[in-house]
């Protein structure tokens, strides 16, 4: 066992990547309280970085039987194991913290499939952050899936892509698109994911100031929840309705209750959709916000003044990405 264990103060530096969905509908609610989803998740070469440092083996002989409760082992467990820099200012409780979460899920999975291995790694985190939060870029779930494949190769549990998209949904619905690893068609509440290939696109991403609370954004009664569901065949034969533009019934269903809520993501908006012609594109919002991008023709991206006074005049701060 020893002997493939990941070296000792052997760095393992991961992208944990943005998303954005180039549309965004709600079919309707579920029994259990959450609501049935459609989008097209696109993953992009831009997000925050994840630092893994094993470091010494814990033996677990000692700490873990498999007559005890779990759940409050693995809390107790990766406690032991988890080391988290740089994330401080993201939640008061280190159980809170989406890394930890993943962690502690991955860890119990790993025990209740009796694939706990005699000794552990212990591992230091460093969070090295760019994504704003609230941004509908999906930062934290990313963080949580880059935690779930890093530490599932160094703690040698093995487990598949697709047990671990089962296990990340039990933290949030878009922590699967980003084990996943590839642009996607979702639906379910985000789980249920079919691969779908579009051509490489850049994009002016726009990350006003502003954050409206998800649970308050569902609940709103402005909110449109009763969008025709689209069959997969559709939605791959008609990406030119919403990969350069966004043509109906193609939308973001959290777009007029966001902008509503939030002047500065309708400022970011109005300001994108102002340069829609010569894009070539349309604007958008990802996400239930706030960030906020717009499609951009390569004629655009190879015009760097022009690019780059586009980027000096927005509202907010700006940033060219490409497609992961």
């Amino acid at each position: 066992m020893a002997s493939t264990d990941t070296p000792l103060d052997s760095l393992i530096t991961r992208l944990s990547p943005a998303k954005i969905n180039l549309f965004l509908h709600i079919t309707g609610k579920r029994a259990d309280g959450y609501h049935n989803l459609q989008t097209v998740f696109r993953l992009l070469d831009w997000g925050d970085y994840l630092h893994f440092l094993p470091s010494e083996r814990i033996d677990l002989d000692d700490i873990f039987t498999f007559d005890s409760d779990g759940n409050q082992q693995a809390i107790s467990i990766c406690k032991k194991l988890i080391t988290i820099a740089g994330a401080d200012s993201i939640t008061v409780s280190l159980e809170d913290n989406l890394i930890f979460k993943a962690a502690r899920v991955l860890l119990l999975a790993a025990i209740d499939m009796q694939k706990l291995p005699d000794h552990l790694q212990k591992v230091t985190i460093t969070l090295d952050k760019h994504l704003p939060m609230g941004a509908g870029l999906g930062g934290g779930s990313s963080n949580a899936a880059t935690t779930f494949l890093a530490l599932n190769e160094i703690w040698q549990f093995n487990l598949s892509r697709d047990e671990l998209i089962k296990i990340a949904t039990t933290i949030g619905a878009d922590v699967p698109i980003f084990i996943f690893g590839q642009d996607a068609i979702a639906m379910g509440i985000g789980e249920k994911l079919t691969a779908i290939d579009l051509l490489n696109q850049h994009y002016l991403i726009l990350t006003p100031d502003a954050h409206v609370n998800t649970a308050k954004l569902f609940a709103h009664a402005e909110l449109q929840r009763n969008i025709a569901s689209l069959s997969v065949d559709t939605i791959k034969n008609k990406t030119d309705d919403y990969v350069q533009y966004l043509n109906m019934p193609y939308q973001n269903v959290f777009t007029p209750v966001v902008t509503a809520l939030a002047p500065a993501v309708s400022e970011a908006l109005i300001y994108l959709q102002s340069l829609e012609s010569q894009a070539q594109a349309t604007a958008r919002m990802t996400g239930s916000g706030s960030a906020v991008f717009l499609p951009l023709d390569a004629s655009v991206v190879a015009d760097e003044v022009l690019l780059a006074k586009w980027i000096a005049d927005a509202p907010c701060p700006a940033f060219l990405v490409d497609n992961l």
